[in-house]
């Protein structure tokens, strides 16, 4: 655990004496501390710096006041709150017990009767605060308390409290509230009015997991699991379980209805239901099976796609985006190129209808050329003929055209996608054209040298285009002008005034997709989407995070979006900085070897399962932003899988079981505190701090020094309970 902060031992010391640390969370760190005026163990909550940094103290205070009056057996009153030299805090009692997260992760699965009667106190708390306008937006195990063998619901009314204290400002603390296994649909898709029916979703998640030993929807990333809460129907309960009632079942699946209107009118009703043994529902989420999601949340899709580089080898990945047919399933391609070589300087770019993707590559010694390949047959890249020296292609609006860089004599040209004869756009000249992009029907966008240029598609003079010069460039469909990004702002330029707007304060390699959102690379590291207003050049609601990494570099943005949601990948530019890629290779005792095909990359420490089917490894792709992170691969599918994100994590360890790993991690940058960590290696839940490790004295030096001398710890996994530590 981390030690507490002296100034706000200091802050608190006429009114609360903390003791330690009891746990962290996504916005607050707990204490325990002793209420010196009542004599009495209480949990002193404080919000995370950058939280109480937006909200401010006395919106804060006002809001979560309006929760200190509830009374109800199954909720754990607020004691008191407030602020202390720049902190915020609240406080509810000390509950000697333990929460049913722990329960879950020690049992796994509970008792039916015991899953549905702690389920009916939850919902019976639920009624109670909807009844008086509470919401309590982020009911999850975590905060679920059992005490004498009863449901105790914890931090009612501090998610709304937050939200209205941020007063629309929550993209300002990089957090969300909610927590991805068990947000509704509305909350991952960041609508403005939350009612009664997220909580109910949110419990009936729960209640899931309780009696199947994981929440319906789960993946490799936070995004994963929001891609499938809004788009994929949950499994019955009973596929897992068979002994579970089929009024319970008929009930949870009521519950995780996509559509509030299709979930119980009230926290009370299911609470009735889960006690009815008459209860059978509709035919509904679980039980359609191929059902999809509502058409107005399909347009609002963002999943993950992976791809390759290692070496001369690439493969990129495409999967459907955002769905526009509830009956068309989510595809997903991985593309390996065999001989050719993708030029490094070059994106792969998809057809507006999802089923074309284009390449400038070479194979062997052979000069660059355009590849394209269609994706509803495999018949592997096929060359363009009359494409010889072809750079940075782009294809038209109809998909019939690719416009692309000649650097033999730097012009543009057009060609068929079918094949065909070629057309000069923009002849050899003084300009040096580079990456054309194709946005309105009848005009081409491109930068050079000198700034940026419009150009008619037929061919003609170029126009140049005042006031910014950015290779990186997005026309926008309607023809009104182009998003760029320069000095790691996104801003948008309008053609008919003259003039420039921020539209992103933060943000790299725009693009715009015919979904209303603008794709745009996160200085932090991966591709988010966020709404985006065609007519007014506005962003609005919470942006997600669509890929973990992207890689966007001078004018190539690492990926490219069709027009019905098509999204391609591919870290050609180098997502991970310049530093040269480290390939795991499986030998056998006979000395016969394969390369394992990875994301590009740095990768150290691998260790294998005890099963021989997964390796665990660290990934320091992105270590220029001070950031390690642990991977697993399945070596027999391929399949690579992050699985901790935003810190620096190192050394993992596998159980005896193969179910879960352990790791440690530096706390705020001291080299003499790791907190160790242990997480379920398939990802179905959030890690586990576990304890602290803390050098002697004699170990005090930098973290670099003493793996220099071979200082350094060690932790084994002994059995199924222990973990061994070696300062």
């Amino acid at each position: 655990m981390s030690p507490v902060p002296e100034r706000l031992i200091a802050a608190l010391a006429d009114r609360y004496r903390i003791e330690r640390e009891l746990g962290a969370g996504g916005m607050a760190t707990v204490y325990l501390a002793e209420d010196l005026k009542h004599k009495r163990k209480v949990a002193l909550k404080v919000l995370k710096p950058e939280l109480a940094a937006v909200l401010g103290g006395e919106r804060f205070v006002v809001e979560i006041t309006t929760t200190a009056s509830m009374s109800h057996p199954h909720i754990l009153p607020l004691f008191d709150s407030g602020t202390a030299d720049g902190f915020l805090f609240y406080v509810m009692p000390f509950i000697e017990g333990e929460t049913l997260r722990d329960k879950l992760n020690r049992e796994t699965q509970l008792g039916i009767d015991e899953a549905v009667r702690l389920a009916r106190e939850v919902l019976d708390a639920l009624e109670y605060a909807h009844m008086r306008g509470v919401i309590h937006r982020d009911i999850k195990p975590e905060n679920i308390l059992l005490h004498g063998g009863h449901a105790l619901v914890a931090d009612f009314g501090i998610a709304l409290a937050v939200s209205a204290a941020a007063g629309g400002r929550m993209t300002e603390t990089g957090l969300s509230l909610g927590t991805p296994h068990y947000m509704s649909p509305e909350q991952a898709t960041a609508e403005k009015e939350i009612s009664g029916r997220s909580d109910v979703y949110s419990l009936g998640s729960v209640l899931y997991e309780m009696l199947t030993g994981e929440p319906p929807h789960m993946g490799n990333s936070a995004q994963q699991i929001i891609m499938k809460i809004i788009t994929e129907p949950a499994a019955a309960v009973t596929k897992f379980r068979k002994s579970v009632p089929a009024n319970v079942a008929a009930a949870v699946a009521k519950s995780l209805e996509k559509l509030p209107a299709d979930r119980f009118e009230s926290a009370k009703a299911f609470a009735e239901a889960l006690g009815n043994p008459a209860f059978a529902g509709t035919t509904g989420t679980m039980a359609g099976g191929a059902q999809g999601a509502p058409a107005g949340r399909r347009r609002q899709v963002a999943t993950v796609v992976a791809s390759v580089v290692t070496g001369l080898v690439l493969g990129a990945a495409a999967v459907n985006w955002m769905r526009t047919k509830p009956e068309e399933p989510f595809r997903r391609y991985d593309l390996t190129l065999g001989t050719l070589e993708i030029t490094r300087e070059s994106d792969i770019v998809v057809s507006p209808d999802g089923r074309t993707l284009a390449m400038s590559a070479s194979e062997g010694s052979a000069e660059t050329a355009l590849y394209v390949r269609t994706l509803d047959a495999d018949l592997g890249f096929r060359k363009l003929a009359g494409t010889e020296s072809a750079r940075n292609p782009a294809f038209s609006p109809d998909g019939q055209w690719i416009v692309f860089r000649r650097s033999a004599d730097s012009t543009l040209v057009k060609i068929p996608v079918g094949g065909g004869g070629a057309v000069t756009v923009l002849p050899k000249g003084k300009l040096n054209p580079f990456f054309p992009r194709w946005g309105h029907p009848e005009e081409i966008v491109f930068s050079g040298p000198t700034g940026v240029f419009r150009v008619p598609a037929a061919g003609g003079p170029p126009v140049p285009i005042p006031k910014f010069n950015s290779p990186s460039i997005f026309p926008l469909p309607d023809g009104a002008g182009l998003l760029f990004s320069w000095d790691g702002r996104v801003s948008y330029y309008d053609y008919a005034t003259d003039s420039v707007s921020v539209v992103l304060p933060a943000g790299n390699a725009p693009a715009y997709a015919p979904s209303g959102h603008l794709l745009y690379a996160s200085p932090e590291g991966g591709l988010f989407a966020v709404k985006f207003d065609l007519a007014t050049h506005r962003t609005s609601g919470t942006p997600v995070r669509v890929l973990e990494r992207v890689g966007w570099g001078g004018g190539m943005r690492g990926y490219a979006v069709s027009q019905n949601g098509v999204l391609v990948q591919h870290d050609a530019v180098g997502a991970g900085g310049n530093a040269p890629d480290n390939v795991p290779v499986l030998v056998t005792f006979g000395g016969a070897h394969d390369t394992l095909r990875l994301p590009a990359g740095r990768r150290y420490n691998p260790k294998f399962s005890p099963d021989g089917r997964a390796l665990a490894m660290e990934d320091r792709s992105a270590q220029q932003t001070g950031q390690i992170h642990i991977a697993t691969l399945d070596v027999n599918t391929g399949a690579y899988a992050p699985l901790t994100f935003d810190g620096i994590y190192q050394r993992p360890v596998w159980s005896p079981d193969g179910q879960r790993l352990a790791f440690a991690t530096r706390v705020d940058s001291n080299p003499r505190v790791e907190d160790l960590f242990v997480k379920f290696a398939d990802n179905r839940a959030p890690e586990r701090r576990i304890t602290a490790l803390r050098s002697p004295e004699h170990h005090r030096q930098p973290v670099a020094r003493r793996y220099a001398t071979g200082v350094r710890r060690d932790v084994a996994w002994a059995h199924a309970g222990h973990l061994l530590h070696a300062p």
